[in-house]
């Protein structure tokens, strides 16, 4: 559940801090006041498109920060797993700045994460709900997505399996057309992958290899220098008369006769001692050198060879022997891809033949599941729909028949139908229903939805838009048994919703030193009954409104007693 919301510097909010409880919470407020800026927020949260324009006039940036819990082993905790995102006190801390520069900053128990994977987190915590989703009922090539979002737990494994032999059915159409549309072009690249495979391999690259070979060049193209250096170097440290080691150890001596004299003396003679050995050590490494010197030109001869195939596959296929090896191994990828389908296009038909079998049989029992799941939906959504005074609309998924076209999503095309009222024909629900029956009926789906899907914060805007009386009081008393088991945030501006909640709070607008800002308010006791008799009465409250909003909220505690 989302325990707080904290609001900087977004839209026409200077600074908010809300906390949240279990149960059924109720924003009110007049039109303009700031209600849906709230639900923007918490969506911008969940991993919603952000935009410079919700930041607010004359700051920089907009931070949105809001604490949620979370059960231990459900799914929050398991996209957390995924993404390494410590998670032990069984809370989330979803935080996100906006700058003026364009640029989101997005955090998630302080770690810095894109807004694919805030995205990721935020739906498991957190759903929306407002106006816009009616809209998903008036079209109906989203139908056949809210069935199988119903029937998940039964079509998941087969709707998965038929997914990931669509996408090698369509590989093998795609390689077929590209085969038969260019037969020439297809060789030509082939010919060409493998004649630069084989010249890499032949080459047998080693990393590295071109900086040994280089160093070795230089050695071999300076050895006159190199040797000259070494007999001279090693002339005067160890020549056989006045040699600079026996002219130090001469020095040595004389100065360990008088160490014992002084302490200066005695620094002296172990610095020329150690000057001795080293070297001697020097003498012993410049005859190692010496001996191991040797010119060989037909070695010479082999580095530039070497050297200049480097370079040649250089030119061709990378600045170094790093770039050209990667080079390799991606055409080597390329090039087995290739000799995997250069099957003739006879073979390629055979094999596309056997898939499309494979697929249209997959395709059938998806198809089959779907109608399964279509009957138990419709019988969960008459259920809902009589509670929400709809018991005489009839609910139907209609199939089209005679669908044998493979598509991503199998051969079904479905669309919701409905029939409002007895006698009449059953219509497409988007050619049919009328504002008030599709927020009936977008609730009826949603509180259905709403078993299967876990998240533990919902969020109602404005669903109520376009109904009254006792429908409006349908739909609190729904809303209401959906709060029994997930936190509920509701915008509304019937009283009868208002009354069901269990918290609510008031959004007002006011101007202070010529801005615009929104405050929120928890409203309890009497007024919470002002607040209601402003919702029944519009700008004038008289007395009987008043009492008339105390009878409404002892109304709704008897109603709630009963649900």
């Amino acid at each position: 559940m989302l325990q707080e919301l904290v609001i900087h510097d977004f839209a026409i909010i200077d600074h908010l801090a809300i906390s949240f409880d279990q149960g059924m919470t109720v924003l009110s407020g007049e039109t303009g006041a700031g209600k849906s800026i709230i639900i923007d927020a918490v969506g911008l949260l969940a991993g919603g498109r952000g935009s410079q324009d919700f930041i607010r006039t004359g700051a920089k940036k907009a931070t949105l920060e809001g604490l949620f819990t979370m059960t231990k082993n459900g799914t929050t905790a398991d996209v957390l797993t995924e993404f390494g995102i410590e998670h032990d006190d069984q809370t989330v801390l979803l935080q996100r700045d906006i700058a003026v520069n364009g640029h989101n900053v997005c955090r998630i128990n302080g770690r810095l994460v894109n807004t694919t994977t805030l995205k990721r987190v935020g739906e498991t915590l957190v759903d929306i709900h407002g106006q816009n989703e009616h809209q998903e009922l008036m079209h109906p090539d989203r139908h056949l997505g809210l069935l199988d979002e119903f029937a998940h737990q039964s079509i998941a494994q087969t709707k998965q399996a038929y997914q990931v032999a669509y996408q090698a059915y369509r590989q093998t159409q795609q390689a077929l057309k590209k085969k038969q549309q260019n037969e020439q072009e297809w060789a030509q690249r082939l010919d060409m992958l493998q004649f630069q495979t084989n010249e890499i391999d032949a080459a047998q690259l080693q990393a590295g290899e071109e900086t040994q070979l280089i160093e070795e060049k230089t050695k071999l193209a300076n050895f006159q220098r190199i040797n000259q250096a070494l007999q001279a170097s090693q002339m005067i440290l160890a020549g056989e008369e006045g040699n600079a080691v026996d002219q130090i150890a001469i020095a040595m001596n004389q100065m360990q006769e008088i160490a014992p004299l002084d302490t200066a003396f005695q620094q002296i003679a172990e610095s020329l001692q150690t000057a001795y050995y080293t070297l001697q050590d020097c003498g012993s490494d410049l005859n190692h050198e010496l001996d191991s010197l040797e010119w060989d030109e037909a070695r010479l001869d082999e580095i530039e060879q070497r050297l200049a195939t480097i370079t040649e596959l250089e030119h061709k296929y990378g600045d170094s022997v790093a770039e050209i090896l990667a080079y390799g191994q991606r055409i080597t990828k390329e090039l087995q891809a290739m000799q995997a389908t250069e099957a003739n296009a006879t073979e390629l038909e055979e094999q596309l033949a056997q898939q499309t079998g494979a697929l249209t049989q997959l395709a059938t029992e998806l198809s089959q599941l779907r109608q399964q799941a279509a009957q138990r939906l419709e019988i969960a959504v008459h259920q809902q729909l009589k509670a929400l005074y709809m018991d005489k609309t009839v609910f139907t998924v209609h199939f089209t028949e005679g669908t044998t076209q493979l598509m991503s999503t199998g051969i079904d095309k479905a669309e919701f139908y409905i029939q409002p009222n007895p006698g009449e024909k059953m219509r497409p629900l988007a050619k049919t229903a009328s504002g008030g029956e599709l927020s009936r009926l977008m609730l009826a789906l949603k509180t259905i939805f709403f078993e299967s899907q876990g998240v533990t914060s919902i969020i109602f805007d404005e669903v109520d838009t376009g109904v009254s009386g006792r429908v409006a009081q349908a739909i609190a008393n729904k809303i209401y048994q959906i709060a029994q088991h997930s936190q509920v945030l509701c915008i509304t501006h019937l009283p009868q919703v208002a009354a069901m909640s269990d918290h609510q709070y008031q959004i007002k607008k006011q101007i202070n030193h010529d801005r615009t800002e929104t405050t929120v308010q928890k409203v309890t006791g009497q007024q919470r009954v002002a607040e209601l008799a402003r919702m029944l009465a519009g700008t004038e409250v008289t007395e009987l409104t008043s009492e008339h909003a105390q009878e409404l909220v002892e109304l709704a505690e008897a109603a709630k007693k009963k649900l």
